[in-house]
């Protein structure tokens, strides 16, 4: 499954509001419940809450992937947020994010969602990837530069 099929754009925010951990998971699993209405807010929330209290998702400079799998989801779908501000979010060097993939699965599709995690890895490891998602001012670019960064590394 393509990253563009995961993260589509109207689960994309450009110019997030949060500023805190907890105020930027409810926002994005708000854009994740408007695609995906059958999702269960309160149990997506815990869940990642539940994920990110074992080990922050914070995992590289300027960059956090929370995500979890849970029993209301019948597919994998993704929120991307991008903070102008920055959000202090506890990660392993202490630095603030500025990008947030956001993934909710369903539960039993372990697999999957290990594979999808795999993928944005790569995509995250391409040279100024990170920068130039940081320079994005449109849902559409976002999905753009995805998907083309998505397609070098198919090569």
């Amino acid at each position: 499954m393509s990253l563009e099929a995961i993260f589509p754009k109207e689960t994309i925010i450009v110019n997030l509001e949060s500023t805190e951990k907890d105020e930027l998971f409810e926002e994005l699993v708000e854009i994740i419940h408007n695609a995906v209405p059958e999702m269960n807010r309160k149990e997506a929330l815990d869940c990642l809450l539940e994920r990110e209290s074992k080990m922050t998702t914070g995992i590289m400079h300027n960059v956090a992937i929370p995500h979890a799998l849970i029993p209301s989801m019948s597919k994998t779908v993704g929120a991307i947020g991008i903070s102008s501000e920055g959000i202090d979010y506890d990660s392993l060097d202490k630095a603030p994010v500025y990008l947030i993939f956001m993934l909710i699965g369903a539960q039993g599709e372990t697999e999957q969602h290990i594979q999808v995690l795999k993928q944005l890895a790569g995509v995250l490891q391409l040279p100024d990837f990170v920068g130039r998602m940081r320079q994005c001012s449109s849902p559409s670019e976002v999905h753009n530069l995805l998907r083309n960064s998505e397609e070098l590394l198919a090569e």
